[in-house]
């Protein structure tokens, strides 16, 4: 399979009152990326744009039932910040 652009895996981070959460207690931030990406090109896309270390990503395809989810994943991944050496 091709690999795909990190600008073009993730389509915008998921903010509700539940991810917020996710990411004050434990590190973990959800976005809606392309249903194409595999769990790699969701890493690396991840690493390549936010600069941080992702050390597990989940992937969950929503219900068919909504409209708004053709095409869409929703992805979760724990990240460490990255340490730049200067």
């Amino acid at each position: 399979m091709a690999r795909l652009e990190s600008e073009l895996v993730i389509i915008y981070p998921m903010m509700s009152e539940d991810t917020v959460k996710l990411i004050e207690g434990e590190n973990k931030i959800t976005f809606i990326v392309n249903n194409k990406a595999t769990k790699n090109d969701v890493k690396r896309a991840v690493e390549e744009l936010y600069e941080v270390n992702v050390s597990r990503v989940f992937t969950r395809v929503p219900s068919i039932h909504t409209d708004d989810s053709r095409g869409k994943e929703e992805s979760l991944r724990q990240a460490k910040p990255r340490i730049k050496s200067l």
